[in-house]
């Protein structure tokens, strides 16, 4: 049995509380009557599918949310409603991973965009007083800046061969199953994290 050398994370409700609710029903007071149809958190119509990935330009969004708005929005109006569903940071986890990285090479790995990177980072900043998550890791893949998003097979591929790193000696942590699914079937060893889970809990041999 290979020794686990190497844990990549995902980063919303493994690191980072998230409601998935508040976003969708700031959109539905907005007047998105159909949000769900558009996101949820198991699937992404094409343009915010292509918004985490980096394939249409922020501008692009917000002009295709205001046409899609059946009353008058503002952008404003549109970033908060779109960043409502992240929450705060567990900051007890935060602090295991200072002291998991003594012994292993971490790794984070999330489906995210333009638009909630500063959202979440601002959140960090005024609970840790960092402004940034890459101290917290040997290096930070998020999808929009990759251009390439979970649960396709050719992110955790280019994550092995950017990061150098064998996939049976790489743990994968994340909480949709479709994610994990993905990287168990690249050889990777995985753990679906369960509402009530934390990393801390965890064992990592």
């Amino acid at each position: 049995m290979n020794k686990i050398k190497n844990v990549i994370f995902d980063l919303g409700d493994v690191l980072l509380n998230l409601d998935y609710t508040k976003t969708t029903n700031a959109f539905k007071e907005l007047g998105f009557t159909d949000f769900e149809k558009m996101y949820t958190q198991f699937k992404a119509n094409n343009v915010f599918d292509n918004l985490e990935t980096g394939h249409i330009s922020e501008e692009d969004f917000f002009k295709y949310m205001f046409e899609a708005a059946t009353t008058p929005v503002t952008k404003e109006e549109i970033i908060n409603a779109w960043g409502a569903m992240l929450l705060d940071f567990r900051l007890s986890s935060l602090q295991y991973l200072e002291q998991l990285s003594k012994h292993k090479k971490l790794f984070l790995l999330s489906n995210t965009n333009k638009i909630h990177q500063p959202y979440f980072e601002a959140k960090l900043k005024a609970q840790t007083g960092i402004s940034s998550l890459d101290p917290f890791f040997t290096k930070v893949y998020f999808s929009h800046e990759v251009g390439m998003r979970k649960p396709n097979e050719d992110i955790f591929q280019f994550v092995l061969q950017d990061a150098g790193i064998i996939a049976a000696e790489t743990m994968f942590i994340d909480d949709i199953q479709a994610n994990v699914a993905a990287a168990a079937g690249l050889g990777i060893k995985t753990h679906q994290l369960l509402k009530g889970e934390k990393i801390e809990d965890l064992q990592y041999d």
